[in-house]
């Protein structure tokens, strides 16, 4: 079990580097946001500026692109990594992609899954395995002349994680892809006992078992060696749950550990804009499910411990490490906890 590192775009002359210090410092994979800066061209930066680190979208939107132009991008960063990318999708929420991206979004799930089969198709056909001739319900692709494919690459066709919660996306993985997005805002429990079994449920539908997919997992956690420091990444991570939870569509998550309701609350105060009403309901109680607590020396062993039964082929994934990665004290002290991961 390695440890990854989330992180939001930059100045592409300046993702050169920060990916560079992160390969250095012995992380295993970069997974690049999509927000105000694409993450698609952060990880060409990223591919340009490395020899052995992963490299992902966690996550690229999906319905902003035709699955043609998905497929062309991840196409040429497979092979410009010599097969270190890993596509990662996911359907952001309605408004942003009906009135920013003015796309078709709903219905998500039924589309997600659709969009996967067909850039899988169009791999295909970059190879010249069949003929380009896929025929859905929401795309349909059926040209594709030889002077307008990239044509076979030495690398393989670059895996497809997608981004899910609950259970219809959940499934979705189970049955068309290579590995699951599992969001920052999730307990291992939660994970193992619901988002696992539509997994597997998805994964009979496809004939393949559970060492098919690979959980990806960012993780927010609680860390330092002071009480100072322990508390204020404990009230950062309070703050995110809290923002996290008052999207009602992740209500299970809080119902799984038994706190049926707070989601409401959490939306009713966010409408308001009292975002410190939105921490206080956050209690210690709600957010120890959700979190890692440690000392440095010990965040490495903890990881291990917490993710190594969640399924054969796990990462674990830093939420915050990003925030200071560019102080080096800070970047020694996720090199020691990355080190420590891969010895325990």
């Amino acid at each position: 079990m390695e440890l990854d590192i989330i992180a939001h775009p930059r100045l592409l002359r300046d993702m050169q580097t920060h990916a560079k210090a992160v390969e250095t410092a012995g992380f295993g994979s970069i997974w690049l946001t999509e927000g105000a800066r694409t993450a698609y061209l952060s990880c060409a930066a990223a591919a340009l500026a490395t020899d052995r680190l992963q490299i992902g979208t966690g996550i690229a939107l999906a319905f902003a692109r035709s699955p043609m132009v998905t497929a062309e991008i991840a196409w040429e960063l497979a092979d410009a990594t010599g097969g270190r990318f890993v596509l990662g999708l996911g359907s952001q929420v309605k408004a942003h992609i009906e009135r920013r991206y003015s796309a078709e979004f709903s219905p998500p799930g039924p589309r997600m899954k659709e969009y996967v089969k067909a850039v899988k198709a169009i791999f295909r056909a970059f190879r010249g395995e069949e003929k380009l001739a896929f025929e859905g319900r929401y795309y349909n692709f059926s040209l594709l002349p030889s002077m307008w494919s990239p044509g076979p690459i030495e690398a393989p066709d670059p895996p497809i994680y997608v981004s899910a919660v609950l259970p219809y996306m959940s499934r979705l993985v189970g049955e068309i892809a290579d590995g699951i997005h599992v969001h920052p805002f999730h307990s291992p429990a939660f994970v193992r006992d619901v988002q696992r079994v539509s997994i597997e449920e998805g994964l009979a539908r496809s004939g393949r078992n559970l060492d098919a997919i690979t959980f990806q997992c960012p993780i927010m956690t609680a860390v330092g060696d002071s009480d100072e420091e322990l508390s204020k990444t404990r009230e950062h991570a309070r703050t995110m749950i809290a923002f996290y939870g008052s999207t009602r569509t992740y209500s299970p998550v809080f119902e799984h550990h038994g706190f049926a309701g707070l989601s409401d609350e959490l939306h009713a105060r966010q409408k308001r804009g009292d975002m410190k009403g939105m921490i206080g309901l956050v209690s210690d109680e709600v957010l120890e499910p959700y979190i890692v607590t440690s000392s440095w020396n010990d965040l490495g062993p903890k990881l291990v411990e917490r993710y190594r039964d969640l399924a054969p082929k796990v990462r674990v994934t830093s939420y915050t490490a990003a925030e200071n990665f560019d102080d080096p004290a800070a970047r020694e002290k996720w090199s020691h906890v990355a080190a420590a991961m891969r010895a325990a």
